[in-house]
């Protein structure tokens, strides 16, 4: 029986999650995915799951009310929370970004892919190894995808 996969997506671009969610679906029907609009819903969200936290999170940089650094900084500063793998999502591939997120605690940094088909091969990838050696994954991906990753 197959573990359900919780994903929690912060990001203020509602086409973005829009996508997001399709690709997630098609690519892992049993995953339970939540979006949050900033960072600061993301946070209340994770307030009131209590126990039954995300698998993995996903974080834009730019977003109202609280940036996906300002969130990574709290979900990482949090004794509950700080061992959720986050990866930063988002359509920066500036070094300053990916040096800061990297140093407050993410696992990974995605810039955001091109295609539908690339974002499917990264949730893919991702899903069948959130529970396994997830960071042996994003590592091959970044050697092997057109997207720009860093770990």
């Amino acid at each position: 029986m197959t573990k359900c996969i919780r994903f929690l997506l912060a990001d203020d671009d509602a086409d973005d999650v829009s996508i997001f969610k399709e690709v997630l679906q098609e690519v892992s029907p049993s995953a339970n995915f939540m979006a949050a609009a900033d960072g600061q819903e993301a946070l209340e969200i994770l307030k009131h799951q209590q126990t039954n936290f995300p698998d993995i999170i996903f974080l834009a940089l730019t977003m109202p009310r609280m940036s996906g650094k300002e969130c990574l900084t709290a979900l990482k500063s949090d004794a509950q929370l700080q061992r959720i793998p986050v990866i930063m999502y988002t359509t920066s591939s500036q070094s300053k970004d990916i040096e800061e997120t990297m140093q407050k605690g993410a696992l990974c940094f995605i810039t955001k892919p091109s295609s539908v088909n690339e974002l499917k091969t990264i949730l893919s990838s991702i899903s069948q190894n959130v529970h396994g050696n997830l960071e042996r994954c994003l590592r091959t991906l970044s050697d092997t995808s057109n997207t720009f990753i860093v770990c």
